[in-house]
């Protein structure tokens, strides 16, 4: 009996095996671990690691610091993309188009001009100076109006006939989110909410521009000590991606579990 291929997809399976899957994200790894050893080797670079060792301090509190911001961030973000999404659909035409133009200029603008704008400007007129909750209140401002839209297409993909027959047997506003809207939304919406959330991380990089120590604000930092840039910022990536990497596996497993292709 033929041993099965571990590089080629089995033709009666849509989704390789465990073994294929280790195997080859094992090989992958291997050879962009290679290049980038052969890129240094090419360069006649030593790479320094024990720097990074030495302010390694540096390092674990900035990543502490970067999943508390992702997480408060996360948090507000639903509370406001929630509240944007209902008041979407108000037929209360002020809120309605205040909705609107709030995702539009979010949407339509760079994250880190809104930074700018905010902190610099908005939070100076009003007084504010606490720089972890304004950025976290402009993250979630950014990623609100995302999330505002998240929810929007959930709420549109329930099909109208389910809406006319929670009409005709009587349910209010009010019954038909809670019984028949909601529960459907909720379902469809965790895995494009779980790439957000891989997105807000990477974002939380920017407040590193208003003096947040984040992650990416402290490897600034110990690179501004140790001038050994190439091995504080591959660990900074390898970092992001301990973050990120697992959010997005659990967001194709939630994918996969709710059938949100369908």
């Amino acid at each position: 009996m033929n041993r099965p291929n571990l590089l080629w997809k089995n033709e009666e399976s849509h989704h390789p095996t465990r073994v294929q899957q280790a195997f080859n994200i094992a090989l992958v790894s291997a050879f962009m671990l290679g290049v980038l050893l052969w890129a240094f080797y090419s360069l006649d670079y030593t790479l320094r690691l024990d720097t990074v060792y030495l302010y390694r301090a540096k390092f674990i509190d900035g990543f502490l610091m970067t999943i508390i911001i992702a997480f408060f961030s996360l948090i507000l973000s639903l509370i406001i993309g929630s509240f944007l999404a209902f008041a979407g659909k108000s037929r209360f035409l002020p809120l309605h188009y205040f909705s609107k133009a709030y995702v539009e200029i979010i949407r339509g603008t760079p994250l880190l001009v809104q930074i700018y704008v905010f902190f610099y400007i908005i939070a100076t007129a009003m007084h504010l100076s606490n720089r972890y909750v304004l950025g976290v209140v402009i993250l979630s401002v950014f990623s609100g109006a995302y999330i505002c839209e998240i929810i929007r297409a959930g709420i549109e993909s329930i099909e109208a006939s389910q809406i006319e027959t929670a009409r005709s047997l009587g349910f209010t506003s009010y019954q038909r989110y809670r019984y028949i809207i909601i529960p459907q939304v909720f379902k469809r919406i965790l895995p494009p909410l779980a790439g957000q959330l891989v997105s807000l991380i990477k974002d939380s990089s920017l407040l590193s521009v208003i003096a947040v120590s984040e992650l990416t604000k402290n490897v600034q930092e110990v690179d501004s000590f140790t001038f050994a840039t190439f091995e504080n910022y591959i660990v900074l990536a390898l970092l992001y991606m301990i973050l990120t990497v697992p959010i997005s596996y659990a967001s194709k497993v939630l994918e996969r579990k709710f059938n949100y292709e369908a």
